[in-house]
């Protein structure tokens, strides 16, 4: 068994104040927040990346569970709220609520860079933190972490169209005569096996907006949510 002493790791400390949970062995959230770099490629500490593989499977199943008992659409409509709940941004934003960038351990140089704002660090943590929750507890306290933080954006999401977001964007631009929107990629990254694609979309008259995605499918679909949650009529 590993305890935090406060002295050494006081970020760690308060991120466990802000999620309502301490943990049992303190090395399960050292881990959730080592970032790769961390140690500057020394290996001084195990990374993130295996427990952020296992906490976006507990993350599908536990959004899999709430959306099977509290909406009765049919299942292609319940996958795609899915997907909008646990996309990386999602993640990000969940990160940002409480304050996780503060505790994630990195190199200095991506600190430098800018590393705890960044969205695909901050996604893989807060995935990481939620398997971190479930090794070191068990399933009732990791769905207690779910409940508290993303059970409010739950009911945004059952509320909203159950339209295809690229399918919704298409219809409403060429209804106000803007033409198809036009889908670019800015980016991608990751490597082969795990990558990580952000899809810039446009509309004449209206603006652009970016998702990201481990598809380009996928990120286009966030990018259209993007801009038609900022279209303003």
């Amino acid at each position: 068994m590993t305890e935090l002493a406060d002295n050494r790791y006081p970020r760690l400390s308060a991120l466990e104040a802000r999620i309502g949970y301490k943990f049992t062995d303190a090395s399960h959230l050292i881990q959730a927040m080592t970032h790769s770099s961390y140690g500057d490629g020394q290996r001084i500490a195990s990374d993130n990346e295996r427990l952020e593989f296992l906490g976006d499977r507990i993350l599908g199943l536990l959004t899999a569970e709430a959306l099977y008992y509290q909406s009765s659409e049919a299942e292609g409509t319940l996958a795609r709220r899915l997907n909008a709940l646990v996309r990386k941004e999602t993640c990000a934003q969940i990160a940002r609520q409480i304050g996780l960038g503060d505790a994630l351990l990195m190199s200095a140089s991506e600190d430098r860079q800018g590393g705890r704002e960044k969205t695909s660090i901050l996604g893989d943590a807060c995935e990481a933190l939620i398997a971190a929750i479930y090794i070191d507890g068990d399933y009732t306290d990791v769905k207690s972490f779910f409940e508290k933080f993303w059970k409010p954006l739950l009911k945004e999401v059952v509320k909203k169209s159950a339209k295809d977001p690229k399918t919704e964007l298409q219809e409403r631009a060429m209804a106000g005569q803007h033409g198809l929107p036009v889908y670019d990629t800015v980016e991608r990254s990751g490597p082969d096996h795990r990558p990580l694609f952000v899809i810039e979309v446009r509309v004449d008259g209206v603006g652009a907006a970016r998702g990201t995605g481990k598809s380009k499918r996928d990120a286009e679909r966030y990018a259209a949510l993007h801009l038609l949650e900022s279209w303003s009529l």
